[in-house]
């Protein structure tokens, strides 16, 4: 049997594994984990009861969290011409095209979040084996692609998140750092449940959502209670 270390036997120790806590008790409960050196992320796990199977069934969107996500944003902007200007001067780390492509290709990965003009689509689109399994390949119904630069940029760098399901129907998201107050967190946590609720394909049948875990990155998973939310 693997030896647990002292903090997580005293994590351990806080969680009652048989219970669905408040969003406001699990807060409260991470916080009071024992410290590590770093201001960790805390992230929400949802279950969603869509129908994997169903290419129409993914849930997918994005919100601008309100005290945003607390993790640094390195921007990339694919676009040509003026909007290459408008993208940098709006707060974008890297704005072009074809030099961009080709460092892409390459395998460069300096970079966690994209945004395009729409113009530029069909070559971004030959990226997707690098941009796909990160999910930063750039969509219209995300608001990552489009002509409108300079909103996207600073809506993006405030704390614009996106987010889609897994194959397994699972969603997972940042909703801010430890460090945030109770209630930054829980004003994050509850913008991105209702863009979440808000996104629900129209085939869905049953209850969409399943069962909700937040956690922080050194800290345990805890089962939250999801009455508090209205379907």
């Amino acid at each position: 049997m693997a030896h647990k270390s002292k903090r997580v036997r005293e994590m351990a120790k806080l969680v009652d594994r048989e219970k669905l806590y408040s969003l406001e008790e699990a807060i409260d409960m991470l916080k009071s984990c024992p410290p590590v050196k770093f201001d960790q992320s805390v992230e929400i796990s949802l279950k969603t009861g869509v129908d994997v199977r169903k290419s129409d069934q993914l849930v997918r969107g994005s919100v601008s969290l309100p005290n945003g996500s607390g993790k640094r944003i390195v921007l990339l902007v694919f676009a040509k011409g003026d909007k290459v200007k408008e993208a940098l001067d709006a707060g974008a780390d890297f704005a072009g095209n074809e030099d961009l492509f080709e460092k892409v290709k390459e395998g460069w990965t300096g970079f966690n979040a994209v945004i395009a003009t729409p113009d530029m689509m069909r070559e971004v689109g030959k990226l997707g084996k690098v941009l796909g399994p990160r999910g930063l390949m750039p969509t219209p119904k995300a608001g990552s692609v489009t002509t409108d630069v300079a909103k996207a940029v600073k809506e993006i760098k405030a704390g614009k998140i996106e987010f889609r399901s897994d194959k397994h129907g699972v969603i997972n998201s940042m909703v801010g750092k430890l460090s945030f107050s109770k209630e930054n967190l829980i004003q994050n946590a509850s913008a991105l449940l209702t863009a979440i609720m808000r996104a629900k394909p129209a085939g869905v049948k049953g209850h969409f959502l399943q069962s909700l875990a937040l956690s922080s990155t050194m800290g345990p998973g805890i089962a939250v209670n999801l009455q508090f939310i209205s379907e």
